[in-house]
């Protein structure tokens, strides 16, 4: 097993009786899941008497694609991944006498259930405060916690301060199994001062210049009709392609889910994607300066239309007016609303003007928003190329 700096940290925090919680707090790719996730498993596979460890995220598709995957990852390289160990329904996986369960935060029978032994919470800064009182109260040992440091919140207030804690900060700089490849994406970043800040150089961020307000996750759509309903598509190609659902409940809040977000999609992907997802009977709006894509759509059986407005501000400004809640599925465009900034100017205060990045799928979203839902949030109506107050 090969480990990073991160791992050793962690190990001699776990391994030191005065401490009862580990703060993991740093920046992208420094290894904090994957080092958390070695240790578990060390301490699952060698444990001599019955220990139940609990891994706890915010949802279970931030799980899936997290740390069941690096979990997974972990055992196959060291070739002791063993499929009948896992159980696929209740996302279990057990050893001799340790067991590793994965579970999200918004199962509350799970987090006010049973006792655990050791406690993992990923990505502690989008779980609350009060989450983790509930789960730490019903753990007899140690609790590790990890995060991006994208700003301040329960853990900087009320649990590093306390004596029984370990924080260990850590950047990129501390994985050594990076590729140069890997190195070169990240440091690209150095331009975005906030992004760098924080998932760069592993330093702590603030909530300040975000761009998406009024939001929040849920679990799925609602079973009820919505009074109106698209898709927006922003095209990509180096970058990813971001397909979403968006869509107008009775209460003029808005529903969104994303149907797709990845690189390297053409247009007979896009396609494919909109007709297995049963929803080419939906108009589609698309970036207008692609219009050979919208006319291949058009061919496959898609309805695509191009925007008629792209105002980048006042599409965000009529994005802002609606309460908008993400299926927890949605997970790259709930990374963007963590991340999408204002840029700052000479003296270190926010414009009005938004980066340039993590807005693949806002630029998706904007379309509807703008060109099809802007006469009803806060007495807006749009004509082409601009606005007017109704």
């Amino acid at each position: 097993m090969e480990t990073t700096a991160v791992f050793g940290k962690l190990l001699k925090a776990y391994l030191d009786p005065k401490i009862n919680v580990i703060v993991s707090r740093g920046g992208t790719r420094s290894s904090k899941t994957w080092s958390a996730l070695q240790l578990l498993t060390i301490i699952a596979a060698k444990t001599k008497k019955p220990l139940l460890i609990s891994v706890v995220s915010e949802t279970m598709p931030h799980l899936k694609r997290g740390a069941i995957r690096d979990f997974t990852n972990n055992l196959e390289l060291d070739g002791a991944y063993n499929r009948n160990s896992w159980h696929d329904t209740d996302k279990v996986y057990s050893f001799s006498k340790g067991r590793i369960e994965f579970f999200s935060a918004d199962q509350s029978s799970k987090v006010m259930g049973p006792a655990r032994d050791i406690l993992y919470m990923n990505e502690a800064i989008n779980l609350s405060f009060d989450v983790y009182r509930h789960l730490a109260s019903r753990t007899t040992g140690k609790k590790i916690l990890d995060y991006n440091p994208a700003f301040e919140f329960w853990v900087d207030s009320r649990i590093i301060p306390r004596d029984d804690v370990c924080v260990i900060d850590s950047s990129y700089k501390d994985n050594h199994m990076l590729t140069a490849a890997q190195i070169a994406e990240i440091e690209s970043n150095r331009g975005d001062t906030e992004w760098w800040a924080v998932y760069g150089e592993g330093r702590i961020g603030t909530r300040e210049g975000l761009v998406i307000k009024n939001w929040d996750i849920i679990s799925e759509l609602p079973g009820t009709s919505f009074k109106k309903e698209y898709i927006g598509i922003d095209f990509g190609w180096s970058k990813p392609t971001a397909i979403m659902r968006v869509c107008l409940g009775e209460k003029d809040e808005v529903f969104i889910d994303q149907i797709a977000y990845a690189r390297g999609l053409d247009n007979p992907d896009i396609a494919r994607i909109i007709h297995d997802s049963g929803l080419s009977h939906l108009e589609c709006i698309c970036d207008a300066a692609e219009p050979k894509s919208i006319k291949e759509l058009k061919a496959a059986g898609i309805k695509a239309v191009k925007t008629e407005n792209k105002d980048i501000k006042l599409g965000i400004r009529i994005m802002n007016r609606y309460k908008k809640h993400y299926t927890e599925r949605s997970l790259d465009s709930i990374d963007e609303n963590r991340k999408y900034r204002y840029v700052k100017d000479v003296h270190d205060n926010y414009t009005d003007e938004p980066i340039d990045e993590h807005n693949h799928a806002k630029d998706a979203e904007r379309y509807v928003f703008l060109n099809r839902l802007s006469n009803i949030a806060s007495g807006f109506d749009i004509t082409v190329g601009s606005a007017r107050r109704k």
